[in-house]
């Protein structure tokens, strides 16, 4: 069963619940799923990544605002979606890569920053946010 699968069963639950809130979150997700499957890329795991991150920054913008009724109801639907996401990664596990990192790619400062992070993104493959990636490897390279 494929994720956009998942999104309909799950509307479908909120639509018969009464759930607006969940209901309108829920066709957004599914909207973009869909469109991405038509346009035939095909990755609904980043689908839903750069969702959740249009919320959270959604999010950010509201509240830098003044606006915590807004800022709430974006952060709500980020953690709707975070449901649909594999486990991010923990701090120390994101370490241990960004050291493996610097070590495979024998880095030895901030100039060496590009090949460090692909190598890193490569091991995270989406499990983690590109900038807390980005602030562990700084710290590893010692930046």
């Amino acid at each position: 069963m494929t994720l956009a699968d998942t999104v309909k069963q799950d509307l479908a639950a909120a639509m018969k619940a009464g759930e607006k809130n969940r209901v309108a979150a829920l066709r957004l997700v599914l909207s973009e799923l869909q469109k991405t499957a038509k346009e035939g890329s095909g990755d609904e795991q980043a689908v839903m990544r750069r969702e959740r991150k249009r919320r959270l920054e959604s999010a950010s913008a509201f509240r830098e605002a003044g606006r915590d009724e807004l800022a709430d109801a974006e952060e709500a639907e980020a953690r709707l979606i975070e449901g649909y996401l594999p486990a991010q990664l923990g701090d120390d596990e994101l370490r241990a890569i960004a050291a493996a990192a610097v070590a495979e790619t024998a880095a030895s400062s901030s100039k060496d920053m590009g090949m460090v992070m692909k190598a890193a993104m490569a091991r995270v493959a989406g499990r983690a946010d590109g900038k807390r990636v980005s602030a562990l490897v700084r710290e590893a390279l010692g930046a």
